[in-house]
């Protein structure tokens, strides 16, 4: 059985004569005639009453007729569904990014993203660098912001570098500043009460490698928090803290930048080699890329 058979079918029974369901359906009358005994012949019964002039169903074609309907009407709506999603009016986007990426830059980029494609649902999982790569194996994800070198060992990523972010210092407005100077350095963070972090976090294992770099293990007075607990925690004056550029423009604490070799992290769009994101997963990342003003390798 045939969708065109039932297309022309459901034609006749509406309209009752073979010439003018064939002009309906812009097809020769012959060939309209040809479908409709091949329909007949498959399913073993007559459809129609076929009389000069006079066209009615039978029993089976009665039966046939709402079923046909129903079958054509979810054909159509399995096509407009799927061309909506070719066409990127409907469909989901998976993105994982660090939170402290969702606290700065993953925002303005949906923004842009969903003033494009507003009806693609945008589903976004915070989550460290190492655990991201893990979901992207996993298949839990389209697309990860993820920081490297840190996420390393993961699957075979395909990833393209998309900013490389300053670190700066923060700390309470009400606190004396951390230097006299304009810049810091490191080293000067030695012996200094410091807000970290949770285990896990891209900015501890940065943070305490440059220190530990320096010659010295950092002082935490507080740790464990997330990004929005850890500006907190710098607000009440209870340390100082070491967090991304964009985080800290909007924080409303004092920034200090660092001195010379400035601390950086380096950030990348990964989706995984052996399966092709998806079309809107693909549009998210070249969104992404014109927001950041950077280009491919």
């Amino acid at each position: 059985m045939q969708f065109q058979q039932l297309r022309y079918f459901t034609a006749l029974a509406e309209i009752r004569h073979f010439t003018r369901a064939a002009d309906e359906l812009h097809v020769a009358q012959p060939s309209l005639s040809q479908q409709i005994r091949a329909l007949e012949r498959e399913l073993g019964v007559e459809l129609f009453h076929r009389a000069r002039g006079n066209i009615t169903l039978t029993d089976a074609g009665e039966v046939l007729l709402p079923l046909a309907r129903q079958i054509l009407a979810d054909m159509d709506t399995a096509r407009r569904e799927v061309q909506e999603v070719a066409q990127l009016r409907r469909g989901r986007v998976r993105l994982g990014a660090p939170p402290s990426l969702c606290a700065s830059l993953v925002p303005d980029v949906l923004h842009a993203y969903h003033a494009r494609y507003p009806g693609i649902e945008l589903v976004v999982d915070e989550g460290g660098s190492q655990d991201l790569v893990r979901t992207l194996a996993a298949g839990g994800l389209d697309l990860a912001l993820i920081i490297t070198p840190l996420a390393v060992g993961g699957p075979a990523l395909a990833t393209t570098e998309v900013l490389r972010e300053d670190l700066v210092v923060v700390t309470a407005p009400s606190a004396p500043p951390p230097t006299k100077r304009r810049t810091i350095r490191v080293a000067e963070l030695a012996d200094r009460p410091m807000v970290m972090f949770r285990r896990g976090y891209d900015l501890r294992e940065i943070t305490t490698a440059a220190c530990r770099a320096a010659g010295f293990e950092p002082s935490f007075t507080v740790e464990g928090g997330e990004m929005d607990a850890v500006l907190g925690f710098v607000r009440a004056g209870l340390g100082l803290a070491v967090v991304p550029g964009m985080v800290a423009a909007r924080s409303g604490l004092r920034v200090t930048p660092f001195e010379g070799t400035r601390m950086r992290r380096t950030i990348a769009v990964a989706h995984r080699k052996d399966v092709a994101p998806p079309r809107a997963a693909r549009e998210l990342r070249t969104v992404l890329l014109e927001h950041l003003g950077a280009s491919e390798d």
